[in-house]
């Protein structure tokens, strides 16, 4: 494993991220694992050496806390483990109960911690921007949050880059605790991205965590170009048929005959080429069987050259921006 900064933070993170959006419920949906089937790859992601771990409130509705919780505290120590949760999207039918609000924040803080059965976590992260909540409110709370000891750190996530510039620069100006992450759609069919999010990032020294690196699944080859879905997540995940279409199939045939080339998986090559990017710090990956963790921490001794990188990038074709909502 590698170990990297946090951005411009002094904090060290493994390479790979795992979200654990995959670990809670299958009530809330179909591919969802139970405890009892988490449980293995969570001991095995950390014996792996992957001390960073992704979750959300809403992720199995508090589900996915209270089981990565558990789980590190049985396989790991907490000063060892980097803990990444996030705050906005709904939590019942209460008004209230969503968004970026001042009340909506600080209860929410303390519902995860006590999920996650820990008195801090690492990294607080809105899941989306609030339209409905003045930013000054959002920002304020988040920098109560940290001066309160309940967060190290705050992050962001799919947004515009100028609501990014505009954050930094209120932060900046009120001395509130900085954005020190971003969490956003970007992997080799969606790089939209690269026009002026990272770019901002790379700039600002912003740790880019990208979520859905492997396209939902979709640049390993679980989506065979006019057949079904090999996977259940493939068959019933709405959100990753609106994110990904025909027309990104040929960049998965270049990730897939690169991959037969070097005798190493799809999604090697596909984190490879994600790695290879100066603004990735780690790439946020789902892994519902224990292949997946070794074929991620695996991906790390690819080196892709010039030709190769080209080789991948050069089908792509731009998309409207996908991941905000």
């Amino acid at each position: 494993m590698e170990y990297v900064n946090l951005g411009r933070t002094g904090l060290k993170v493994s390479r790979i991220c795992l979200g654990c959006m995959t670990y809670g419920s299958p009530a809330w949906r179909e591919w969802v694992l139970n405890e009892e089937a988490s449980r293995p790859l969570l001991k095995r992601a950390i014996e792996l050496g992957l001390t960073f771990f992704d979750t959300a409130d809403m992720y199995s509705l508090g589900a996915s806390e209270e089981v990565l919780g558990r789980a590190l505290r049985d396989f790991a120590q907490r000063d060892e483990v980097v803990i990444a949760t996030k705050v906005y999207q709904p939590m019942s039918d209460s008004p209230n109960d969503r968004g970026l609000s001042r009340k909506h924040i600080l209860k929410s803080i303390d519902r995860s911690l006590r999920r996650l059965g820990t008195d801090y976590v690492d990294l607080y992260q809105i899941h989306r921007y609030d339209y409905e909540t003045p930013l000054e409110e959002t920002l304020e709370a988040l920098h109560d949050v940290v001066k309160a000891g309940k967060a190290r750190y705050i992050g962001a996530s799919s947004m515009w880059a100028w609501q990014l510039a505009k954050a930094l620069g209120m932060q900046e100006r009120r001395g509130w605790t900085r954005f020190v992450t971003m969490q956003n759609h970007y992997n080799a069919v969606y790089r939209e991205e690269e026009r002026e999010m990272l770019p901002l990032c790379l700039d600002q020294g912003i740790g880019v965590i990208p979520w859905s690196p492997l396209a939902r699944g979709f640049l390993t080859g679980n989506r065979p170009k006019s057949t079904e879905p090999t996977t259940v997540r493939g068959r019933t995940d709405t959100i990753s048929h609106a994110l990904y279409n025909e027309g990104d199939h040929v960049v998965v045939e270049r990730v897939s005959a690169l991959a037969a080339k070097r005798g190493v998986s799809n999604a090697q090559i596909a984190l490879a080429w994600l790695l290879h990017q100066p603004s990735v710090t780690a790439p946020i990956i789902g892994a519902s069987k224990l292949h997946q963790l070794e074929e991620a921490v695996a991906a790390l001794e690819v080196r892709l050259d010039e030709t190769e990188l080209r080789q991948l990038e050069e089908p792509y074709t731009p998309h409207t921006v996908r991941g905000h909502a």
